[in-house]
């Protein structure tokens, strides 16, 4: 009986034994597990705030392509507007030529073009939206000047002969119902003695301005 009490009691024992054992592991596998648990939600709301930053980031990205775009269309519109690219488009062509000569009139000056006749084009078609406009091929830039010399007339000091061409670029309906306006632009310069021709153009292309 003493051998059978003691023999249980050692096995008693060491049942007891592995069975803490066992729940050690089990507490310590439990513990990592929680730490691990932990890092995770750490790790996931570093992630969620690098990702708040990225859209962050993206949005003044975003912000800062639309303003160098606007930048850079802006650039464009000032290169045009003073020659500097080739530019086409829609718009109207303009032809002015002397009157008829007329032998009884005694002032020549009387059936020629002059150059506030030229003027008055240009500045009723940028009036009416031209963005660019050119005098027989040649450019006009934001500091253009006509002057009158004889039968020519000088832009920027060069010299171009009659027919006066000017070509613009612009919505050519609006333009050209600018320019036949009852008693406008064209029914002065008729009364002037001038030729008028008002063409629409599917397309005008402009060359750029050469020199400084």
């Amino acid at each position: 009986m003493v051998s059978f009490s003691y023999h249980l009691t050692k096995q008693e024992i060491a049942q007891n034994t592995i069975t803490d054992k066992q729940w050690n592991r089990d507490l310590e596998l439990r513990n990592q597990l929680i730490s691990q648990e932990e890092r995770n939600r750490e790790l996931q709301n570093e992630l969620k705030e690098k990702q708040d930053k990225i859209v962050e980031i993206e949005e003044e990205l975003a912000k800062e392509e639309q303003v160098f775009f606007n930048l850079a269309e802006d650039a464009e519109k000032y290169r045009m507007f003073v020659g500097k690219v080739k530019v086409k488009g829609k718009g109207v062509e303009v032809s002015l030529a002397d009157g008829d000569y007329n032998p009884n009139e005694e002032n020549i000056n009387n059936y020629i073009v002059h150059e506030h006749h030229v003027f008055k084009v240009i500045n009723e078609l940028y009036i009416s939206g031209a963005s660019a406009i050119a005098i027989n091929g040649q450019r006009l830039t934001h500091n253009s000047y006509i002057l009158c010399n004889g039968p020519v007339i000088e832009v920027d000091g060069y010299q171009h002969p009659a027919p006066f061409v000017i070509t613009a670029i612009g919505d050519p309906d609006v333009m050209t119902s600018a320019l036949n306006l009852t008693g406008g632009i064209k029914d002065m310069l008729v009364n002037d003695n001038i030729e008028v021709t008002i063409q629409k153009k599917e397309e005008v292309i402009l060359d750029p301005l050469l020199g400084t």
